[in-house]
C-alpha cells in the first residue's frame, strides 16, 4: 500500500495511506494507459479546437483552409508543443525526476510556465477578432483551469486529465446550449469519453477518487468563469 503526504483537515501535513485500487489485468491497463495517451491534457484543447472547426465552420468564415490549418497549429504548438518541451528541458536539467510529474513539486515548473504560455494565447486571440467567441472563451478556461490546478496543487496531486475532460464536457455543453445545432450526440459522446478517461486514471495512476472528481470540478467551473470574464472584459 502507497503512501503520500497531503495536507488535513486541520491544516496539517499527514502522511496517509493510499490503497492499491489497479486490477492486474493487463489488457485492462493497456486500455487505460492508451486512454490515459490519446487524450493527455497536451492534446485535449487541439481535439477541441479541430472540433469546433468541423461542426461549426460558419463561425470561421473568413478563414480559408490554410487559415483553419494555421489555427490548429498554433492550438498545437502552444498547448502541446511548447508544455512538451517544458517538461523534457526540466527534466533534462534535474529539476523533475520524472516526465510523469508524479508528485505534486514536480507540478509547479509545468503549471507556470504552461500558464504564461496559456494566457499569452487567450491574450493574442481575444485581440484577433476574426476568432469567434467559442475559441476566445476556450483558450480562457484552459489558462483558469491551469491556474486553479496549480493553487490545488498546494493540497492534492489534483487530475490534470480530469480538469481536461471537465473543460470538454462543458465546452460542449456551451456550444449545445447556445448553437443551433443538436448537440446531442456530441455531448453524450463527451460524456462518454470524460468517464473512460477518468475511469482509466483511477486504474493506471495513483490518484484517489478526490483528486479525479476536483479536477473535473475544475474543468467545469474554469469554463463557466471563462464565459462570465468574456461578457465583462472589454
Amino acid at each position: 500500500m502507497e503512501t503520500r503526504m497531503m495536507v488535513s483537515r486541520d491544516s496539517e501535513l499527514q502522511e496517509f495511506a493510499i490503497p492499491d485500487h489497479q486490477p492486474q489485468n493487463k489488457v485492462v491497463r493497456f486500455v487505460a494507459k492508451l486512454l490515459s495517451y490519446i487524450f493527455h491534457p497536451l492534446f485535449v484543447p487541439v481535439y477541441m479546437i479541430w472540433f469546433l472547426l468541423s461542426t461549426q465552420p460558419y463561425m470561421f468564415a473568413q478563414f480559408s483552409p490554410a487559415d483553419k490549418a494555421i489555427a490548429l497549429l498554433r492550438f498545437f504548438i502552444i498547448y502541446s508543443f511548447f508544455p512538451l518541451v517544458t517538461v523534457l528541458l526540466a527534466k533534462g536539467l534535474g529539476f523533475l525526476n520524472s516526465v510523469f510529474l508524479k508528485t505534486q513539486k514536480e507540478r509547479i515548473i509545468p503549471y507556470v510556465a504552461s500558464n504564461v504560455y496559456y494566457f499569452w494565447m487567450c491574450y493574442v486571440l481575444r485581440n484577433q477578432p476574426e476568432f469567434p467567441k467559442e475559441a476566445i472563451i476556450l483558450s480562457m478556461a484552459i489558462f483558469i483551469a491551469s491556474s486553479g490546478g496549480l493553487i490545488a496543487n498546494i493540497y492534492m496531486k489534483v487530475s490534470m486529465h480530469a480538469m481536461g475532460m471537465g473543460i470538454l464536457v462543458a465546452f460542449v455543453g456551451m456550444l449545445a446550449l447556445s448553437q443551433a445545432t443538436n448537440y446531442t450526440l456530441f455531448l453524450s459522446i463527451a460524456l462518454l469519453i470524460a468517464g473512460l478517461v477518468c475511469t482509466a486514471r483511477l486504474i493506471v495512476s495513483d490518484h484517489t477518487q478526490s483528486e479525479i472528481y476536483t479536477g473535473l470540478l475544475i474543468g467545469v467551473l474554469s469554463l463557466v468563469a471563462a464565459i462570465g470574464a468574456d461578457r465583462i472584459l472589454p
